[in-house]
């Protein structure tokens, strides 16, 4: 099993995963926000990108402002900065969004741990899912990724999971696969 919570990873992986290890190191990136016990996830990491993908980052942000004042100070002057508040999630969330060397950076601040946040829990399930098939599975998630699909909603229609795919994810019993 990957150690996800380490970038180290990256250093091994295609060549996007490469570039994104290099990027997110030069501009200090995980460093920065080491406070909030960053980790990386969302589909660069277990492979299933397309040319689209952001670099998604949560963060544990028991203290909104102190993040906020951090991002703004480090990442306020990057290219297509924005920040906001999301108060769809619950616990609402503090996101912000930039360009750095040609990736997109998304950073998702929680009052949750980072190993308990959803999109987390999402890629070990997801990654796990790929690891217990073939390719032809991986290829089809990202083809219907390109054609419009979030990635839990391309994984329930390939696993047939009924409901809402993001709750559905995290209930899918591995032993299934």
């Amino acid at each position: 099993m990957i150690n996800f919570k380490n970038l180290n990873y990256l250093k091994q992986g295609n060549s996007k995963q490469k570039l994104a290890y290099h990027v997110l190191v030069k501009n200090q990136v995980l460093e920065t926000l080491e406070a909030f016990n960053p980790i990386l996830v969302g589909t660069i990491p277990i492979n299933i990108d397309i040319e689209t993908s952001d670099l998604d980052i949560i963060c544990f942000v028991p203290d909104k402002p102190d993040f906020q004042n951090l991002i703004i100070e480090k990442f306020g002057e990057a290219a297509e900065f924005k920040i906001w508040e999301n108060n769809i999630t619950n616990p609402s969330a503090i996101v912000s969004s930039f360009m750095l060397d040609g990736f997109e950076i998304e950073l998702f601040g929680q009052n949750i741990p980072t190993s308990q946040q959803n999109a987390y829990r999402h890629m070990l399930i997801e990654h796990q899912i790929l690891m217990e098939n073939v390719e032809a599975f991986r290829q089809r998630i990202i083809e219907l990724k390109k054609n419009g699909l979030k990635t839990e909603p391309a994984f329930a229609k390939e696993l047939n999971l009924q409901g809402d795919p993001y709750e559905a994810l995290l209930k899918f019993d591995l032993s299934k696969i």
